[in-house]
């Protein structure tokens, strides 16, 4: 990847700074939609993954609708031009004005999580004379084997409706004037590359439409969610992920009625491989049995090392020079601000430029001003 980054462009920057590639996030685009189209399948992108403008304004090009989990990526999705018809909200915590705006803004869908929303939502749509449209969000109870953290699909977790519950909510929602159920919604974790649980997902997603088809109800809109993940170890041999067999396997899995649309909402998998965090080096220190490489990049620009665990390649842009073994931390003053223990780099010194990479999904949009720091800028490849 050296020699595709504008390193001597780079050197005139402040750092840290986010760079973004947009030709890997068009190719990851047109890899996406051509796959998607043998099916007519339904692609809204997942914006907590990033909610750049510049970034959203590509994905709209491609035709793509949005996954929104609160009132802010609302607002930042009609900014960007996204139509209100392709715009659907989800998450556990929805507050009165975040679904006041969605109502406002005649959004395509609400999935809903629970009979309590359910009622709010049925009360806010009434008062302004409206029918609000929603998917029922179903814990299918699978488990995608992924970090604890990012996991979404088994009864233990705070997403959802349990399928034991299911007949409880279809007989509120009889009670119910002011929603109108048009499908269901799925979503079994994130950063998932075993793709078994998704079939898996198919297999229980038949079973709880025979289960609304015993009372008369069809299923119009099946949403899948995301979780597709990619591949943080080997960026450059994998930079576009296998949307091929992903929807291929929803194809051979779940059979379509005519009346159904499937939908999906993607996001670490289009935006991940295209955005790299550059930092530079402040010192190399060391210690008695270690060195340090000390960014002024910390867990405030990329957080999922010190939150997860996560991996992430890092590369030295500045050297060739053989390769020494480096703990890899950050200027926070919090000993969880470490990016990576123990790892090889070209030999280093003061100055040199690193990259931290796959920084697309849940980097720039995680980033906190915590020790009073400034939010980072972004630059991408076409207009540096």
């Amino acid at each position: 990847m050296k020699q595709n980054l504008p390193i001597d462009k780079f050197k005139s920057l402040t750092t840290p700074f986010y760079y973004y590639d947009v030709n890997v996030l068009n190719k990851t685009l047109q890899s996406l939609t051509k796959e998607t189209d043998k099916y007519n399948y339904d692609i809204h992108y997942a914006i907590k993954a990033n909610a750049n403008s510049r970034i959203l304004s590509l994905i709209r090009e491609y035709g793509l609708g949005v996954d929104c989990v609160s009132g802010g990526e609302i607002q930042a999705a009609l900014k960007a031009g996204f139509p209100t018809e392709k715009i659907v909200f989800a998450g556990v915590g929805k507050a009165d004005w975040e679904i006041n705006l969605g109502l406002d803004e005649n959004i395509f869908c609400y999935n809903a999580e629970s009979i309590p929303e359910l009622e709010v939502i049925n009360d806010l749509a009434k008062s302004k004379g409206k029918q609000a449209q929603v998917a029922l969000r179903i814990n299918p109870e699978v488990d995608a084997h992924t970090h604890q953290h990012i996991t979404t699909g088994t009864k233990e977790d705070k997403f959802g409706i349990n399928k034991d519950q299911l007949n409880k909510v279809l007989d509120k929602l009889n009670t119910l004037e002011a929603v109108r159920l048009i499908g269901i919604h799925f979503h079994i974790g994130s950063q998932i590359t075993d793709l078994k649980p998704f079939q898996q997902l198919c297999k229980r997603s038949v079973e709880i439409q025979e289960q609304f088809a015993k009372q008369g109800i069809k299923i119009e809109h099946i949403n899948f969610g995301g979780g597709l993940g990619i591949d943080y170890e080997h960026p450059d041999q994998n930079l576009i992920p296998d949307f091929k067999t992903y929807f291929e396997l929803f194809h051979t899995f779940f059979p379509v009625e005519p009346y159904q649309q499937v939908h999906f909402e993607p996001g670490r998998s289009i935006v991940g491989q295209c955005g790299s965090l550059i930092s530079k080096v402040l010192y190399v220190k060391e210690g008695s049995y270690k060195k340090f490489v000390v960014l002024d990049a910390g867990f405030t620009e990329l957080i999922r090392p010190a939150f997860y665990g996560a991996y992430h390649q890092i590369e030295n842009l500045s050297s060739d020079a053989p390769e020494e073994t480096y703990d890899v931390v950050g200027p926070i003053c919090e000993s969880s601000d470490c990016f990576a223990k123990a790892i090889r780099l070209n030999k280093t010194e003061r100055g040199d430029l690193i990259a931290l990479r796959s920084a697309g999904a849940y980097g720039e949009i995680m980033a906190s001003q915590y020790n009073c720091r400034k939010l980072p800028n972004a630059y991408f490849s076409d207009i540096l």
